[in-house]
């Protein structure tokens, strides 16, 4: 079973946030005593596109390119492990 809305504050957490919860069964009976708190999960996304590329002159020559760009925005919640260039 898992949860993929959050249905209690705060909404809107950023990229990267840990999450911890609890959980309880309801039947025709009744409801469930709580569980223990979860480890937490951690909200992920892709990061976003890296900025500014541009042309490094001093390292382009007739067998190489030269390229350098800034950082993403965002990591999407994790470090950002490889770029690849196309």
């Amino acid at each position: 079973m898992s949860l993929v809305t959050l249905t209690s504050s705060p909404y809107l957490l950023p990229w990267g946030s840990s999450v911890k919860a609890i959980i309880s069964a309801t039947n025709v009976v009744g409801q469930s005593a709580f569980s223990s708190i979860g480890n937490g999960a951690v909200l992920l996304s892709v990061p976003s596109e890296p900025l500014t590329l541009v042309n490094v002159p001093a390292v382009t020559t007739d067998k190489q390119i030269g390229l350098a760009w800034s950082v993403p925005v965002s990591a999407g919640g994790t470090a950002v492990i490889d770029y690849r260039i196309y």
